[in-house]
């Protein structure tokens, strides 16, 4: 896989408004939000896609969506309600190839989006 802006803010090369982080994951704010809150959360390990995930990444998938709730509660959005979001892949609006979780909340939001 090639090296992305997300590799770069995973491994401290690049800054970032980093809200969480931990040994596996790191969560920070999207420069382009789509929401009030639009945060997205990021493997240290770098996955292309989803599609690119192994069983042996199930654990760490996991853990990014613990880690989305986890922020949730800290960004204050955890019981009004928030969104989380994988793309996978061009036609599913994926930009950066490292596999990232969207939380978006801090409006209504419409279903399906768009």
């Amino acid at each position: 896989m090639s090296d992305t802006v997300f590799g770069k803010i995973a491994r401290g090369e690049m800054d970032a408004d980093i809200v969480y982080q931990d040994d596996q994951a790191v969560a920070f704010r999207d420069l382009n939000p789509q929401a009030p809150v639009h945060i997205l959360i990021i493997p240290r390990k770098p996955i292309a896609t989803l599609n690119d995930a192994s069983p042996e990444d199930a654990a760490l998938v996991g853990h990014l969506f613990l880690v989305a709730s986890k922020v949730a509660e800290r960004e204050g959005v955890a019981e009004q309600g928030y969104r989380t979001i994988i793309n996978c892949n061009a036609q599913a609006g994926q930009t950066v190839y490292h596999l990232h979780v969207h939380l978006l909340a801090g409006r209504a939001l419409q279903w399906p989006p768009g």
